[in-house]
């Protein structure tokens, strides 16, 4: 199991080679606002894991089993910012709220909450019940 650093790599590199159709360390360096010399120690562990293959000056591919990895920890990504998005958290907060729990929170968890996003998206009414209900709970900022 790869460590919440190695997800974070994963998860970035799977992103950019989404987008772009490869991953340099300077690309992984910006995304994750870290130093090219700590990506280029890390994309060397996760080379050393079996994630990726590394060739200095020639850049990473992943290999089956961090393409797969890097595929579900984007879908985990995702599913929780959907989640926090549906349960009505204030999208300036998502991201950071999303990147707290995602990697504290079980496999078996996720597929509940996928459960959960699943039954709220297939019918917009729950969405808006959900939302009468916070109303009704919600205190006026001034109090």
């Amino acid at each position: 199991m790869p460590t919440p650093s190695m997800e974070d790599y994963l998860e970035r590199i799977y992103m950019l080679i989404e987008e772009k159709g490869y991953a340099r360390v300077s690309d992984i360096a910006e995304a994750l606002e870290v130093h090219p010399s700590s990506v280029t120690k890390m994309v060397q562990k996760l080379d050393k894991s079996d994630y990726l293959v590394y060739e200095r000056y020639r850049g990473l591919v992943l290999t089956a089993k961090g393409n797969k990895i890097g595929k579900r920890l984007v879908y985990r990504h995702e599913l929780l910012e959907d989640f926090m998005k549906i349960i009505g958290v204030d999208d300036t907060h998502i991201y950071k709220d999303v990147e707290g729990i995602e990697h504290h929170i079980s496999w078996d968890a996720i597929d509940r909450i996928g459960d959960l996003v699943q039954y709220f998206q297939e019918n917009q009414t729950r969405i808006d019940d959900l939302r009468e209900i916070q109303k009704r709970n919600d205190f006026p900022e001034d109090e």
